[in-house]
C-alpha cells in the first residue's frame, strides 16, 4: 500500500515521461522488427496503416499489462510514482484499458495541427514540431484541483506520490 495519496509534482511526472520514451523506443524497435519480418516489408510507408495499428496494440500491452502488475512502470517505479483508482487500490482491467485510450486524442490533435501548420507555411521542418505534442496531456494539469490529468479524471484513475513514508527517528 502506498504511504500517500498526494499527487507528483509535474516535474516529477515530466521526469518519468521522459524515461518513459527510451524505454519506448525498446518496445517501438521490436514490434516495429517483428512486423517488418513477418510481412518482408522493405520500409516504414510500407503497410503504414497496418503498422501503425500494431504498435498501438505493442504500446497498449505494454502500459497496460505494467499498470495492472504493480500500478507502475519501470519509470514510474523509479520516479516513485503509481497508478491507482479512486480508491487507491491497482484499477481494474477497464479502467486501464479506458486510460490508456484516453491518453492519445490530444497529443493526435496537436500532430494533426502541426501538420496543417507544415502545409500551410510550406516550411517541411515546422513538423519537428511534433516531438512537443505529448506534452499536451499536462495542459489538463493546470486547471485540474488535484493537478491530475485529464484522462485520469475521466478514467476514474490517478497518479500518486509513492515514495515510501519517513520513519519519525527520535531525538538524540
Amino acid at each position: 500500500m502506498t504511504s500517500s495519496l498526494s499527487t507528483p509534482g509535474r516535474w516529477r511526472r515530466f521526469a518519468c515521461m521522459m524515461y518513459e520514451s527510451v524505454l519506448l523506443f525498446g518496445v517501438i524497435f521490436t514490434a516495429s522488427y517483428l512486423f517488418d519480418t513477418l510481412t518482408q516489408s522493405r520500409s516504414g510507408l510500407d503497410l503504414r496503416y497496418g503498422r501503425q495499428l500494431v504498435l498501438f496494440l505493442a504500446l497498449g500491452v505494454y502500459f497496460i499489462l505494467s499498470w495492472r502488475r504493480l500500478g507502475q512502470t519501470l519509470p514510474m517505479k523509479t520516479w516513485n510514482i503509481r497508478l491507482v483508482d479512486i480508491y487507491g487500490r491497482i484499477p481494474a482491467l477497464h479502467m486501464l484499458v479506458l486510460r490508456y485510450m484516453l491518453i492519445w486524442p490530444l497529443p493526435l490533435l496537436g500532430a494533426l495541427l502541426i501538420k496543417q501548420l507544415s502545409t500551410y507555411t510550406g516550411y517541411a521542418s515546422t513538423d519537428l514540431l511534433i516531438v512537443f505534442t505529448p506534452f499536451l496531456n499536462f495542459i489538463w494539469t493546470w486547471f485540474d484541483t488535484d493537478q491530475q490529468f485529464l484522462h485520469d479524471r475521466l478514467s476514474k484513475t490517478r497518479l500518486i506520490d509513492a515514495r515510501p513514508a519517513r520513519r519519525a527517528t527520535p531525538a538524540a
